[in-house]
């Protein structure tokens, strides 16, 4: 994988992807303290999935959108 978004664009993903992990870890704490439904598990483990994809995005400076061709603002 080839390098492909600069300093902003990996700094930007990365702090997304922390927000979007520490959602997910927050969801699943609210599941463990007010026992919700069965939804929250997914939304949980789909948001950790993904804000441990942005990490991972960000930490090697790849941007799956734009190895698709796709042009994104940062």
């Amino acid at each position: 994988m080839q390098c492909n978004i600069d300093r902003r664009g990996r700094g930007l993903r990365l702090s997304m992807g922390l927000a979007t992990a520490a959602a997910g870890t927050g969801l699943l704490l609210a599941r463990w303290l007010f026992g919700l439904d069965t939804w929250s598990l997914w939304a949980a483990l789909a948001a950790l999935a993904g804000g441990g994809f942005m990490i991972y995005e960000g930490a090697m400076g790849w941007c799956a959108v734009r190895a698709m061709g796709f042009k994104t603002p940062i």
